[in-house]
């Protein structure tokens, strides 16, 4: 801590030097009061139903992947006396059927349909990483090559490399963060750790051909390409090393010329995901002409002062700032060459969206619009969404956080996905809200999720107006309700640090999210179970005794509330999450969140009626010894 506060202590001299002067002060000021928020997290438990805690290695939540090392076969799970109480008054169990039966079933299947690999990229939501070779905090945090693997085997498909000139070695460019207090590692190094867990993945596919694992969530994913998002500042030398290293490191797996597909090239039109395997796959930046001298779409027309946009013209300045080198602008020819089917462009104008053909004016043939949250918010207010979602329907679209987001908090990507953005870029490095919807989006599906068919290109959807459009969207909606049967828990983890004398006050609270109207801002419901209680004169009783648990005679670690909590209404277009809590009921102001589940609806159809167990994790997104017993009622209305 004492060496952090002597770096913090030297942030602004080095500011003053490296970043336009308008950002000097904000930097200093917000570096001081999120290390003064997280100074205090580290006493404090975490009531904040959008905040998580720092993810660990051994932690694999976040893409999917939470459940990979273990079922809850194999850790034996304890169901408690109340709830083996309740599975036997309620007839729950078949005639042949075990505890650990049920236990192993899972509580979400994947349709099969979303794991198909036959339509093109653009059908496609990624999971993704944002500044992936972080370690914490964006402005003194420290690079590393390991979060690489790390994201990777979570389940994340494209992760981000920022590659800078190194000064003691041209021909070894070094990955940071510019700009700030982040240290380097060498690009080499990146490309070896990111070709290391390729190859660990494979050898684990061959480990599970023999037969099917118990407790899988979903057939196994096909295999899926990791894309690259390479943001370069490297003069053309260094982007010589860049291509050279590429090839050296990762050789046949880089994706370096278009795919042939049944004896023709794909060049023009983007393969069916299949066609690239398990290969890697480079975004690769390409500058439009009069780029540093126009006012990007990423400003809109409107003359909004608001602090978001504020916001936004510092990130500009500080990437102008960033570019100030001439050369690095200048992607050479065999750097480009490498962006087969991605070339990431910050647009000039409106023409991406606004025109039929939803070509990017002057732009490459696989262009991806790379765009900020706050920039991308301020089109989707000003009524473009329809336009938006029909050019991400054809083409790549990654959204990125906005700069000011220095603490590695997320930006909200479901809105994003409901306008077929495919790359919502996440930080990874806290397991916040963001990061546990992404972990209901992509479990069980390799990092891959097909598009709801209104988000694809379709013959359906073609030479309609935006109005029109919008007016199609909503008619495929379906109105359904949710009734969520909660019978109980088993093992509730207790906070470490809580105090003995504070008896828990368990209950379920759980928010629905969906987009609500075509393109519009993000729904969220809530509703919650009554908080559970033990009559003290009961667990006396019960300990003097020794008698069996009844389902009013459990501990407060074991809660039964057995409740329906109910959605009247809602539209179902296949982007609907619900987020489930236990918390603790200590005081008016502050109710410590102690484990949490996330689950995507279109995943329970197919259990919806039937009993089962969800695992709980906890803030890091390590699996807990905690399961909840539900039943998922979904119905059209």
């Amino acid at each position: 801590m004492d060496n952090l506060k002597h770096r913090l202590s030297n942030l602004g001299g080095f500011a003053k030097e490296n970043l336009p002067p308008v950002t000097v002060s904000d930097l200093t000021s917000s570096v001081r009061r999120k290390l003064t928020l997280s100074s205090r997290r580290k006493t404090q438990p975490i009531d904040d139903e959008e905040a998580g805690d720092i993810i660990p290695p051994e932690s694999h939540a976040g893409g999917g992947h939470s459940t990979c090392t273990t079922s809850p076969s194999q850790l034996q799970l304890r169901v408690s006396p109340a709830l083996q109480s309740f599975l036997a008054r309620h007839h729950i169990l078949g005639l042949s059927e075990s505890i650990t039966d049920l236990l192993a079933k899972p509580h979400i299947i994947v349709p099969p349909a979303v794991l198909s690999r036959d339509h093109p990229l653009p059908s496609y939501f990624v999971s993704s990483s944002h500044n992936t070779y972080l370690i914490a905090h964006q402005l003194f945090g420290q690079s590393s090559a390991s979060p690489y693997l790390h994201t990777l085997q979570a389940g994340s498909r494209c992760v981000e490399i920022d590659v800078w000139d190194n000064a003691d070695d041209l021909d070894e460019p070094k990955v940071t963060h510019g700009y700030t207090l982040v240290s380097n590692i060498p690009f080499r190094e990146v490309c070896g750790i990111i070709l290391r867990a390729l190859l660990l993945e494979e050898e684990e596919e061959k480990g599970e051909e023999g037969g099917e694992e118990e407790g899988k969530s979903a057939p196994t994913a096909p295999a899926a390409p990791v894309l690259i998002s390479l943001e370069n500042h490297c003069a053309e030398r260094g982007q010589e090393a860049l291509v050279r290293i590429m090839k050296e490191v990762w050789g046949g797996r880089l994706v370096d010329e278009p795919v042939t597909v049944e004896g023709h090239v794909e060049q023009d039109q983007h393969v069916p995901l299949k066609e690239l395997g398990s290969k890697i796959v480079v975004i690769v930046e390409h500058h439009l002409a009069n780029e540093s001298n126009s006012s990007s779409s990423d400003s809109s027309s409107s003359s909004d002062s608001s602090s978001e946009d504020e916001e936004e013209k510092r990130e500009k300045r500080q990437r102008k700032a960033s570019k100030k080198t001439p050369d690095s602008k200048l992607i050479i020819p065999e750097l480009a060459s490498l962006g087969v089917y991605g070339q990431s462009v910050k647009p000039i104008d409106s023409s991406w969206y606004s025109t039929t053909s939803y070509q990017l004016k002057d732009g490459p043939h696989h262009h991806l619009i790379n765009i900020s949250e706050t920039s991308l918010s301020r089109l989707l207010s000003a009524g473009h969404g329809a336009s938006i979602a029909r050019h991400n329907a054809r083409h790549l679209m990654r959204v990125y956080p906005k700069g000011t987001r220095i603490s590695s908090k997320n930006l909200k990507q479901l809105p994003f996905w409901a306008l077929g953005a495919q790359v919502c870029a996440l930080n990874w490095q806290t397991f916040d809200a963001s990061m546990q919807v992404n972990e209901a989006m992509f479990a069980g599906t390799g990092g891959y999720v097909l598009k709801p068919a209104w988000l694809r290109s379709n013959t359906a959807m073609e030479g309609l107006s935006d109005q029109e459009f919008r007016e199609a969207v909503a008619r495929s909606r379906r109105k359904k309700r949710l009734r969520l049967v909660v019978a109980g828990a088993t093992d509730v983890p207790v906070p470490s640090g809580r105090d003995g004398d504070k008896e828990l006050k368990p209950y379920l609270t759980c928010t629905l999210l969906h987009p609500g109207v075509p393109f519009g801002e993000l729904q969220m419901s809530k509703r919650k179970t009554e908080v559970f209680r033990r009559h003290k004169l009961t667990a006396l009783i019960g300990g003097l005794t020794g008698a069996v648990a009844r389902e009013d005679e459990t501990g407060v670690g074991d809660p039964v509330w057995n409740e329906t909590l109910e959605w009247e209404e809602y539209e179902d277009d296949e982007l609907v999450f619900l987020r489930m809590f236990i918390k603790s009921d200590d005081s008016f102001s502050s109710n410590p969140v102690l484990c949490v589940a996330s689950v995507r609806l279109l995943y329970v159809e197919a259990v919806k009626g039937e009993w089962r167990f969800v695992r709980m994790l906890d803030l890091k997104g390590r699996e807990t010894k905690c399961s909840l017993l539900v039943k998922f009622e979904v119905e059209e209305i």
